[in-house]
Order: structure tokens, then sequence, then C-alpha cells
């Protein structure tokens, strides 16, 4: 990487980012916001002189991804070597941007990235998710966004925390972009919101919620988890006992991070039940804890008039009875093998496919311009098939994150992976820039009530090799 010192001046001060290859501009670790423990979040301090943006920012504590078995290790994971830091003070953005962006004077469209992680790992800098190619292919301004977990995002405890703070700090950022992003380069008034899993299920929330709508135009929902609907404050508070139980008499106000995670993992175990077989998040959005009102419904996502794109993998649940001990051990048992597959085909009907089917039906029925999809993808020796994350790979096409993948075992990058990538990205980045997703490669139909997704995503759509928008 040739270092640069491109520069951006923002209301607190100057940033200093770096040029990688094919002239894509870095901003890392912006800070969008500041907060307290289990406060809400504030504006980011000023500050004199000119700030290196340089390095990722810190990430939210978390404990070890279990994923690993499916999409390989993440550089946030401590042994990765990456040198991720973990810290408290996480509220932080990554923002790439063409160079010219920074001096041509025309505005790009805006792609904000909410990462996934069941609300409890996960980092807007790990290298799964690194956006240069989205940017230098689309000639676009990305924002991948930090946002708290866990524990520290999540937990609904009367005196200690009113919960939904990571979603607090997800509306925050997006008022940051809103604000700021025009000194990199990008248009305020274009703003598509993109996440996976749930990423994507805080995307539904926040279309539910007035002060969060005029904040971007477009969005963009994979597997989010919305057949789950939203954590009932009952189920919060079940979920904020079982922290008090493994915190000991610990104050959680000031416990050390480590014992806060300790707890966490205590909450998460006891809340998956009997067997460990509910693999539902512990920790999650609350119904009517602000910024969401009581009784928000997908209803009224769909009915917010942004323009939609979303859908699911055709096999979900397999990336959960993979990682879920108890799970995997059902799915080995000689006479329950065959129920556990019938059970995965069921949560990924029930969970991903079904209600993603249902917000895009009522989406269009509104009027709102909307597409959907099915990746249907398989990896020839991975055993996963199109199992929850199959579509990263294809979408940041980021090789030296996701080559040895588990989920992609038996596939050849160049032959497999890299030809349905270049067609995933055009046509998000299409839609990032229109609001269709159709392209030469891809002709996408607007969604119609009732018939099912309106393309699927698989090796067939690579037959004409690398497209572009």
């Amino acid at each position: 990487m040739r270092t640069v010192e491109p520069t951006v001046d923002l209301p607190q001060g100057s940033l200093r980012g770096v040029v990688g290859d094919g002239d894509v501009v870095a901003f890392r670790g912006v800070r969008y916001a500041t907060a307290a423990r289990f406060a809400p979040p504030g504006p980011p301090p000023a500050w004199d002189g000119v700030r290196d943006a340089v390095e990722p920012g810190p990430i939210c504590p978390q404990l070890p991804a279990r994923v690993a078995a499916v999409t390989g290790p993440s550089s946030d994971d401590p042994g990765s070597g990456s040198g991720a830091v973990q810290d408290e003070d996480c509220l932080c953005v990554d923002v790439r941007a063409p160079a010219a962006a920074l001096t041509d004077g025309v505005p790009r469209p805006v792609l904000v990235w909410l990462h996934g992680g069941a609300y409890v790992i996960g980092s807007a800098s790990t290298s799964w998710y690194d956006t240069s190619r989205l940017v230098a292919e689309g000639d676009v301004v990305t924002v991948s966004v930090g946002y708290r977990l866990g524990v520290l995002g999540w937990l609904a405890a009367p005196g200690v925390s009113d919960g939904n703070l990571g979603l607090l700090d997800v509306l925050a950022a997006l008022r940051w972009v809103h604000e700021h992003i025009g000194a990199f380069g990008g248009d305020p008034a274009q703003v598509t919101v993109a996440g996976q899993s749930a990423g994507a299920h805080a995307i539904a929330c926040l279309l539910t919620v007035p002060e969060a709508r005029p904040l971007f135009r477009r969005a963009i929902l994979q597997s989010g988890q919305l057949g789950l609907g939203l954590s009932s404050p009952q189920r919060a508070a079940r979920v904020a006992g079982y922290v008090a139980e493994g915190l000991d008499g610990a104050d959680p106000a000031t416990a050390a991070p480590d014992v806060l995670l300790a707890a966490q993992r205590h909450a998460m175990v006891r809340a998956a039940g009997p067997g460990g077989l509910d693999s539902s998040p512990a920790f999650a959005p609350v119904d009517g804890v602000a910024p969401l009102s009581p009784g928000a419904t997908w209803a009224q996502s769909a009915a917010a008039g942004h323009d939609l794109l979303v859908g699911s993998t055709a096999d979900e649940a397999e990336t959960f009875m993979v990682i879920s001990p108890a799970l995997r051990r059902l799915r080995e048992l000689p006479l329950l093998g065959r129920v556990a597959g019938v059970g995965s085909a069921v949560a990924t009907r029930r969970v991903f496919g079904a209600p993603a089917l249902q917000l895009a039906d009522e989406a269009a029925r509104a009027g709102t311009p909307t597409f959907s999809y099915r990746f249907d993808w398989r990896a020839p020796a991975s055993g996963l098939g199109a199992c929850h994350c199959i579509e990263l790979p294809f979408l940041f096409g980021a090789r030296a994150a996701w080559e040895d993948a588990p989920m992609l075992r038996g596939a050849d990058w160049d032959d497999d992976v890299e030809p349905l990538g270049a067609v995933v990205r055009a046509a998000w980045l299409r839609f990032v820039r229109t609001g269709d997703p159709s392209t030469d490669a891809l002709p996408w139909p607007s969604h119609t009530p009732g018939r099912g997704p309106t393309t699927v995503l698989d090796t067939a759509l690579a037959r004409n090799g690398h497209t572009r928008w």
C-alpha cells in the first residue's frame, strides 16, 4: 500500500487518511459518537490539529466468534494477529471513498454497512467487510459502522441500562453520515443502508423509527432474522436476570469488561434453554424501548417508503446447525439426523425466507420500489449448502479474508466465486445508485406479492463472466 496524506475537515477537527490500491481513500477509526457505559451516545469531542485516521478503531468487547467453523476466522479474533483492540470506546466508523471524490466536487452515492453477528460479535473494521472493491467498482462512498454489542449494547435492566443502546448508536452514526459525509465526497441525499443478519434486523427496526427514516433513502436487508421479531420486555428481563446471576454481586456499572463478558456468556447459555437448542439471540432490540415504539412491526418497516432490496439464502439454518454444539450433536445422531435436517429447512423458511418475502410483499403492495432475491449458490465440498453468510464473500470480494472459509470448500475463487461476485456487486451497486438492481447481466424484475423471490442468485448468473454495471 502506498501512503499519502489525504485530509478532510470536519467541525470537530481535521482527519488524515491513506490511499490504497485502486485509489481508494480510507479514513479508519473515525469517531461518530462517544458514550459512557450504559449511557446513550453523545457527540464526539473536538480536537486540535490533524488527527491520523489510518488504523482501525477499537472494537466493542466481545467473546470469541463460534462462526469460524463456517466462515473461517475473523480478523477481530484475538489470535488472528490483526492487532484488533477491544475497548468500550468503540463508536467508530471506517469511511472509504474514491480519491477523486475528495477534490472533484461530484457527490457520490453512499453505502452504509451494518455488520451482523447476532448482536454479540463483529465490528466495522473486520477484513471480512472490507468495502474497497465496492468503492473502486462502483464509484461510491462507503461507511462501515461499529456499535455496542452484547451486555454493553442490549442489556435492558432497570436502574442499570435502558436497553437498545446499540440501536441508538446506529441512529447516531446515521446522523453523523447525514451531517458529515459531504466532506468525504458523499451525497447525504443518496444514502443506502445495507446489513446482513443482525445488521439487516437493525435496519428493519430503524425503518419503524420516524426520526431515522429521513436519514437514508434505500435499504438492503440480507438474511435478517425477521421471523424472530423483537425481544419482548419479559424476555429482556429474564436475560437481565441471567446477567445478574453471572455477575454474582459485581456492580455492572464498574465491573471490568472481562467480568461483563463472562456474565454475558452465562446469560447466553441460560437463555439457550435445556440442551442449548434455542439459538435465537439473547441480546437484541427490545420492543417499546427507545428508539422503538411499543408494538413496532415489520409492516411499519414496509410502509416507510424506502426503496428495498431484501432476501435470504436457501439454507440459512445450516450455519446454526454447525455452530451450536447441541444442534450439531443432534445432527450426528443416526436416527435423528434426518429430523434435524428437516428442522433446519423449517427454521430457514420461518426465521429468514418467509418473513423476508412477507416484508417484500407488504412493501410492494404499499407502492414501494421493491426487489427480492434468494442466494442459492453452494460450494461443491462444504456440506453447508447456501448457508447463512454465504453471500458475503461474493459481495465484498475480499479474497484474503474469505478464500479459506469452510463454507467455500471445493470452490475455486477465480472460476466460481469471482464471476458470480462480479454480478452480485454490480447489482448491489446499481441499486445504491438508482434504486433498481437490474444490470445487463442480470435483469431483475420488481417484486410481485405472492410469487416468491424475483431473482435467484446462483452459478448460472456467472455465465456471462465479469460484468460491470
